[in-house]
């Protein structure tokens, strides 16, 4: 597949600076912002449905090839919520109160039972109505904390304890976290289809 520019179903400048960085020269990748400042309604009940519907209304919106990414934090004692509403967990309020709901959800619950994955869907469409879209999951294993630890990061980055580094998250470097998570992860895949890697 031959694409010199894709656009990001999002408005975020940071994660169109971060997927700019893992995907690497060759590919343009352009907000959606450029095109609309309209946002989807995040309809669909998985991470796979929400990552589609998002591409579909940016190619929709731009008439280019459309990546989106949909991510959040799996948690196995609660059943894998807060899932796709990570973000807003606690109600629309941000980071720290998602944090805090969380942490009070996990009260009591002892360490080997906090296991947790941050997950992340890319799909990539041609084109709005596209009827094979390139799906690339990636998966970071970790467990929750139970207190907040590093400045790095954003979203659950403090309560999430990296095994293999042994570190929350947030106390990873910006370049360390790029080369370990979810996103990366599913972005290596994207590469590999994409003939990149």
């Amino acid at each position: 597949m031959n694409i010199q520019q894709l656009v990001l179903a999002s408005h975020n400048t940071g994660k169109l600076k971060e997927l700019q960085a893992m995907l690497g020269g060759g590919i343009t990748l352009r907000s959606v912002g450029e095109f609309s400042s309209a946002e989807p309604e995040e309809t669909g009940l998985s991470f796979v449905e929400n990552a589609i519907l998002k591409a579909r209304n940016a190619a929709r919106l731009s008439g280019l090839p459309a990546l989106a990414d949909d991510s959040g934090l799996a948690v196995d004692y609660l059943g894998g919520a807060p899932g796709i509403y990570s973000a807003r967990y606690a109600g629309g309020q941000g980071d720290s109160a998602n944090n805090a709901k969380l942490l009070d959800a996990l009260r009591g619950v002892p360490s080997a039972q906090r296991g947790a994955q941050f997950v992340c869907v890319l799909a990539l469409v041609r084109h709005a109505s596209d009827p094979l879209p390139i799906l690339c999951e990636g998966l970071w294993q970790g467990r929750i904390l139970e207190v907040a630890r590093g400045d790095h990061g954003f979203g659950y980055d403090p309560l999430f304890w990296v095994p293999e580094r042994e570190c929350s998250s947030a106390e990873l470097s910006p370049a360390e976290k790029n080369q370990l998570s979810h996103r990366a992860r599913a972005m290596a895949l994207l590469r590999e289809r994409l003939g990149l890697a």
